[in-house]
């Protein structure tokens, strides 16, 4: 397996440079060169089996035999195994062929424990082999942080700084991370939005002359091609739950930086039966116009009871984007080109209807949000936290075929955002066994300054 750049002059890699790479030389996103595909008859083969099992099926291609497959077992083992649910992303029923898929059973209750859980075993594992050490450098809207500090807290070969938007993520978000008081993890306040975060982290990683000799900068976000392979597994895992290959199967999925969606695009790339794919947005909905107008345009970033969607700029959005220009690279790197100058792209209209033929959007303000948690708890006893709520709001207000059973990906657990809850007139939920002490535990962390110069000094000096 071969990874390209989706401007067209980074260097063609193997998974192992890809997983620590994180973005290309020419500053594009890496996807593989092609895709591996699956029969019908494959698929149906694994019916059945175990997620861990699963996972290793559907991820043993993208590796292309550069991690020994019993490593890759142990692994994903040791990553899924510690999940406090058996089935790991177990389903439930809603209504007539409507079905939430719970994502948040990992160790910091959100979906992004399925990827980085895993990351942060593949990067100690590489940079073991390789007896190399590097800093992974992040920014967080608030789950990706908590997530990628668990999941590469125990390497002696990671020093980790994760940024986070200051007083814009939830009370317990924040606490998940800065109560982890590792030596080798260093938490970030800037004093700006996650767009402010994620530009920085970009820049950084576009000139690492700032870094000392024989160290190099590992991305933990969703530009990292392995999240995006990790998130493909619960894609077929629900499909196969309910039918396929014999059965296509839709998701409405929350989104605000276009990772966890784009998976499931790639899982139906793969040969899994998707008949649609729901992009679920809140107030912050460039993604929901660009589907609706062909309008990717930035805007006024706004905060909401949804902060893990409060974004600007999808960063992944670009991976769709370079096959909607038929992989043309060179015409990725003008487009992006003229976005950093103009904040707005429209595509060809052809390539867009293309696209709306597998895309559907709808967007949610707080109120609605609020209305979906009330009257979903009233009619059927399930509490869902306030992203979840943009995906089940999309599936209600979006005319999709009946026969079709749709799934929406159940983000995060509601505990993490309790305010949303008591909005929506019900009572905060209470905080799981593991984490009953999280508002006593010492917190440590640091505020700086919107400041590229200012954080690069920071690095350098921890």
């Amino acid at each position: 397996m071969k990874y390209i750049s989706t401007r067209g002059q980074g260097q063609t890699k193997d998974f192992q440079d890809v997983l620590l790479a994180g973005l290309a030389d020419d500053g594009g996103l890496y996807v593989p060169e092609s895709l591996p595909t699956f029969s019908a008859e494959k698929i149906r083969s694994l019916k059945g089996l175990p997620y861990n099992q699963l996972a290793f099926e559907i991820i043993k291609p993208f590796v292309g035999g550069t991690i020994a497959d019993d490593k890759l077992k142990q692994m994903i083992d040791e990553s899924y195994d510690e999940f406090s649910h058996q089935a790991v992303a177990p389903l439930q029923q809603l209504g007539n062929n409507q079905w939430v898929m719970e994502l948040f059973h990992g160790p910091t209750l959100a979906f992004k424990d399925f990827a980085l859980q895993l990351l942060g075993r593949l990067l100690n594992h590489v940079l073991t082999e390789r007896n190399e050490k590097a800093v992974v450098l992040g920014a967080t809207s608030g789950d990706t942080g908590s997530a990628a500090i668990e999941g590469c807290r125990h390497s002696d070969h990671l020093d980790i700084f994760i940024l986070h938007p200051y007083q814009r993520v939830s009370e317990v978000q924040r606490r998940q991370m800065t109560t982890v008081l590792d030596s080798n993890v260093h938490n970030i306040a800037i004093q700006g939005n996650f767009d402010d975060c994620q530009d920085m982290v970009k820049k950084c990683f576009a000139d690492q002359s700032f870094l000392p000799e024989n160290t190099r900068l590992v991305a933990v976000n969703s530009i990292n091609w392995a999240r995006i392979m990790a998130q493909i597994v619960y894609y077929f895992h629900a499909a196969l739950m309910l039918g396929a290959p014999d059965q296509p199967v839709s998701f409405s999925v929350p989104t605000g930086n276009f990772g966890d969606i784009f998976a499931g695009y790639i899982a139906r790339g793969m040969g899994l039966p998707v008949e649609r794919l729901i992009v679920a947005t809140n107030n912050n909905d460039i993604l929901h116009r660009f589907f609706q107008n062909n309008d990717y345009r930035k805007e006024t970033l706004h905060q909401t009871l949804s902060p893990s969607m409060d974004i600007m700029v999808s960063s992944n959005f670009e991976r769709l984007l370079f096959d909607m220009h038929n992989r043309d690279g060179g015409a990725m790197a003008e487009l992006m080109s003229a976005f950093q100058e103009t904040g707005n792209i429209r595509v060809d209209d052809e390539a867009w209807q293309a696209i709306k033929a597998l895309f559907d959007s709808s967007r949610s303000d707080d109120q609605q949000v609020c209305d979906t948690i009330s009257t979903l708890h009233k009619k059927t006893g399930y509490l869902a936290d306030p992203h979840t709520a943009t995906g089940i709001r999309a599936t209600e207000t979006l005319e999709l075929a009946r026969e079709t059973p749709v799934v929406t990906l159940a983000t995060a657990h509601p505990v993490k955002f309790p305010d949303a809850i008591v909005k929506a007139g019900l009572d905060a939920p209470a905080l799981p066994v593991h984490m009953t002490d999280l508002f006593e535990r010492e917190e440590r962390y640091d505020i700086l300054e919107n400041d590229l110069p200012s954080l690069k000094a920071f690095i350098q000096n921890t």
